[in-house]
């Protein structure tokens, strides 16, 4: 079974996904990265070029291939993903899923200053942006959650460790 991190931007996916990949031994995919090495540009440049609405047909391509490869891995997802839900419905076939939450302003703080991460709706503010696109994937995020993990206060290995105590507690991990 699969191990899939899910959640906003900031919330800690990738560092948290790393943690969990060297912990239990299991391969790591990282959709972001492959959705890059497919494309054969940045996220930002696939976005400038085809919208963001050619960044999740992609995005929706790298799933499939994944999901038909990934067994006991984990796999690091970009926050839209949720967006599809042919996507939850693979994801979720072969994995369970982690949703990783944080308050706005944490998240805020953590991505701010990242310039790889384009814009996801034009005329707001970021702060605005941000409120706006979290409150509208809310519910797509609560609904594909196996286990929901805030990361706002504690550190990534608390957090990996809670998310390996809460799989082996339901039996999903040996």
């Amino acid at each position: 079974m699969n191990i899939v991190m899910l959640g906003y931007r900031g919330t800690g996916k990738s560092v948290i996904a790393k943690i969990l990949s060297k912990e239990l031994g299991r391969k790591l995919y990282r959709m972001d990265d492959l959705i890059v090495q497919t494309a054969g540009k940045s996220i930002p440049e696939i976005v400038k070029q085809e919208g963001w609405p050619g960044f999740r047909k992609l995005e929706s391509a790298v799933v499939g291939r994944v999901v038909g490869e990934a067994q006991d891995s984990v796999i690091d997802c970009g926050g839209g993903v949720v967006l599809d839900d042919n996507n939850m419905v693979l994801l979720k076939r072969e994995g369970k899923c982690v949703l990783l939450t944080a308050g706005l302003s944490t998240i805020i703080r953590r991505i701010k200053k990242d310039r790889n991460r384009p814009s996801l709706q034009e005329g707001l503010s970021f702060e605005e942006e941000q409120k706006k696109i979290l409150d509208d994937r809310h519910e797509k995020y609560q609904s594909a959650a196996d286990f929901i993990c805030d990361t706002s206060s504690r550190g990534p290995g608390e957090t990996a460790r809670e998310i390996i105590a809460f799989f082996k507690e339901q039996g999903w991990l040996k």
